[in-house]
């Protein structure tokens, strides 16, 4: 197994397209590590530019204690598993597994042997004679899974491998995917545009934005405490809640509503300075009766999210999201409060988290053992 290092990664296509920005970033050793953001990003430049499939403009990248950056794809030691799966439509499962180490001279029996081996381990044993139209798509992606496995490479790069599933086997194929890698211990990178992927999967989530990294942390940190306000608009199943502020002493003035100032916050802004409020709808309390501390408006929309629902509330023109739990949804028309959770709010300024904890934070420190 090995750690990947990139230093200064850049990557500029012609016509002047900096796809990469003198990128910095580390994956651990044996890491499950997820590429996340927009279409267009980079994140699969990044992840084709680590193969070997596109040339580094400048920078470096290290696969463990070798420079990879100017050697080709075939002496990187990485498996690699595109988006459409890439295998060939004439080969049966056996060859198309075999299909690498056929590329570095291994004999035949050997390398349907370890073919074989491969498949078993992945449920593909009773497939090896089928060419790949005969197969449905989760095993289609098994397959890709298997060759790039066979070979036994230090690296895996996953490009969106789950996408061209339908919603039920791309639950499945993550599981199992996370299983597997856990149980391989093989450093992966994982590039997708979908946050639950990225959120259910990853050890560390690295969110990208034109290029340039906006935030690594946990699934737990990019969730719970975006950096800045490009990851908190991004990151969420429901959108963040993100409000034009005003503080005003030890409280903060949003949507017509005075609500306390974050812990974390004081000594960190000052009076009449301009913040933005984050507050996800997971982190507001509902309530059909009058609070203090709280968002008031008129039920706007209740949308059903299965075992809960998104209500939105119309606070004097501002809307506020807010998640509801099962049978306790309120009927569009009538008044609502929505209360913000103590140590859930998140001020922004200038596009920037400003109650970022340290390490003197009793949330930040590891729980005793």
């Amino acid at each position: 197994m090995a750690a990947i290092t990139m230093r200064a990664l850049t990557k500029v296509f012609p016509g002047g397209v900096r796809a990469l920005d003198a990128l910095d970033l580390a994956v651990a050793d044996g890491e499950f590590f997820a590429l996340l953001g927009p279409s267009g990003c980079g994140k699969t430049t990044l992840l084709r530019t680590v193969a070997g499939l596109e040339s580094a403009t400048s920078g470096t990248v290290r696969i463990g204690d070798r420079d990879v950056t100017r050697l080709p794809p075939g002496r990187r030691d990485v498996g690699m598993v595109f988006q459409d799966y890439a295998l060939f439509p004439h080969m049966t499962v056996t060859d198309n597994i075999a299909y690498p180490m056929r590329v570095k001279k291994v004999p035949r029996e050997q390398r349907h042997a370890a073919a074989a081996d491969v498949a078993a381990a992945l449920g593909l044993d009773g497939l090896l004679a089928r060419r790949p139209g005969e197969l449905s798509g989760g095993q289609q992606q098994r397959v890709a899974l298997a060759r790039a496995m066979a070979a036994r490479p230090r690296v895996f790069l996953l490009d969106e491998p789950l996408s061209n599933l339908d919603a039920r086997l791309r639950l499945e194929a993550r599981t199992f995917l996370r299983k597997l890698q856990g149980e391989l211990g093989v450093t992966t990178v994982f590039v997708t545009h979908d946050q639950a992927e990225a959120l259910a999967m990853a050890d560390r989530i690295a969110v990208m934005e034109a290029g340039r990294i906006r935030q690594i942390g946990t699934p737990s940190e990019v969730f719970c405490r975006p950096a800045n306000l490009f990851v908190a608009s991004f990151i969420g199943s429901t959108p963040m809640n993100l409000l034009d502020a005003r503080v005003r002493g030890e409280r903060v003035v949003a949507a017509g509503a005075t609500l306390p100032l974050p812990d974390e916050a004081r000594g960190r802004v000052t009076d009449e300075e301009p913040v933005v409020y984050g507050v996800r709808p997971e982190y507001l309390d509902y309530s059909g009766t009058p609070v203090d501390g709280a968002f008031c408006g008129q039920v706007a929309v209740v949308e059903n999210l299965g075992v809960a629902s998104l209500v939105t509330l119309d606070v004097a023109g501002t809307l506020v999201h807010v998640v509801v739990g099962e049978g306790h949804e309120p009927r569009p028309g009538g008044r609502g409060w929505a209360v913000p959770r103590p140590g859930r709010v998140l001020l922004y300024r200038d596009g920037e988290l400003v109650n970022e904890r340290t390490a003197a934070d009793p949330a930040t420190r590891p729980a005793a053992t």
